[in-house]
């Protein structure tokens, strides 16, 4: 009789220990394949998207473009754009601490680095681009970023960068508006804590530009500037006078709250003007807030001494604000709150 082969010559025991072995070894932790966020779709800047167009696009008329109605809304229709109302905007409020620790000292420093900044002639070495082709350009990007809800400060400086660009690079009339997504997005990175998406720019181009070709081109005006960024701009000097008048006791707070937005509605005007490059951002400024306390027939209006500029220079800023006013009227009108167009005059006798 043949005996079977025992299955195991474990003894029991050894099974025992084998089994508390095993119950003591560290468990393995399982590998967990990541968890992937579904992107959420890029929200579109109009709820109504025009045909053919991003849906973002305005035309101010220019006194110095010498053309008739190419820069008016008739002309816009035509290149495909339409007109949309901007969001309105809030008062902001003053910072009167800041200002009397370091509002002096901020404007002196700004003050003396003004004039290095300062682009003068930026059209001269331009073959293709105009004066009326910038002027298009402005127009279209002043209510992009009103749609984009971004700073005065950074269209200020998107401007200053593209102007400081023309005057060192020829640029072609199919780049130009490149140039100008290119510089907000500059702008944006330096004053924005979210600044728009490489995506959304490209997507108000209608498809035109690549990625690559606006990355490349920030290089490009990154290194023509020397990386010198830090302008000083209208919208600080606006501020400054603004705090200034209120601290001295020449205005009330509300009155300069609302001065402060009337002439910030005038300066976006004077950006798209070829004719505004030649004065430096505090004559403008002081000039826009002027013109402001006129049209809101403020009792107490700014003392136009306080930028230190000549009468002359002043005088001559200021007849060519009361013109570009006078021919924007209605683009004027969708760029301010609701509360301070019923209380300024649009047609005011200025003289």
């Amino acid at each position: 009789m043949v005996t079977p082969c025992p299955t195991s010559l474990v003894s029991p025991a050894a099974r025992a220990r084998r089994r508390d072995d095993q119950n003591l070894r560290a468990p393995v932790k399982k590998n967990r394949r990541p968890r992937l966020r579904r992107k959420q779709p890029l929200q579109p800047l109009s709820p109504c998207p025009l045909p053919g167009d991003s849906g973002v696009c305005d035309v101010f008329e220019s006194p110095s473009s010498g053309s008739d109605g190419a820069d008016s809304p008739a002309a816009s229709a035509a290149l495909g754009c339409s007109p949309l109302p901007a969001p309105a905007q809030q008062l902001e409020q003053l910072d009167l601490q800041t200002f009397r620790d370091y509002g002096q000292s901020c404007y002196v420093f700004r003050k003396a680095r003004e004039s290095h900044f300062h682009p003068r002639e930026s059209l001269a070495r331009q073959p293709q681009v105009t004066a009326e082709s910038r002027c298009k350009l402005l127009s279209w990007l002043i209510p992009v970023h009103r749609q984009f809800r971004l700073s005065f400060e950074s269209l200020c400086l998107a401007v200053n960068t593209l102007d400081r660009f023309l005057t060192t690079t020829p640029v072609a009339a199919d780049c130009f508006q490149l140039l100008g997504v290119t510089s907000l997005l500059i702008a944006c990175k330096q004053v924005e804590v979210h600044p728009p998406r490489v995506k959304q720019l490209l997507a108000l181009c209608c498809g035109a530009f690549s990625r690559q070709q606006l990355c490349n081109l920030e290089c490009i005006v990154l290194h023509k500037l020397h990386f010198s960024l830090g302008a000083p701009t209208i919208s600080f000097f606006l501020e400054h006078f603004t705090h200034a008048r209120v601290e001295a006791g020449q205005a009330e707070v509300s009155e300069a709250l609302e001065a402060q937005a009337l002439a910030r509605g005038v300066a976006e005007l004077s950006l798209a003007d070829y004719a505004f490059t030649s004065y430096t951002p505090s004559l403008l400024a002081i000039c826009c807030l002027a013109l402001a306390d006129r049209m809101l027939q403020l009792p107490r209006p700014v003392d136009l001494r306080l930028g230190g500029h000549p009468e002359a220079a002043l005088q001559d800023c200021l007849s060519k604000l009361q013109l570009l006013v006078a021919i924007n009227e209605t683009s004027l009108t969708h760029m301010l709150p609701f509360q301070i167009c019923e209380k300024c005059s649009l047609s005011p006798k200025l003289k």
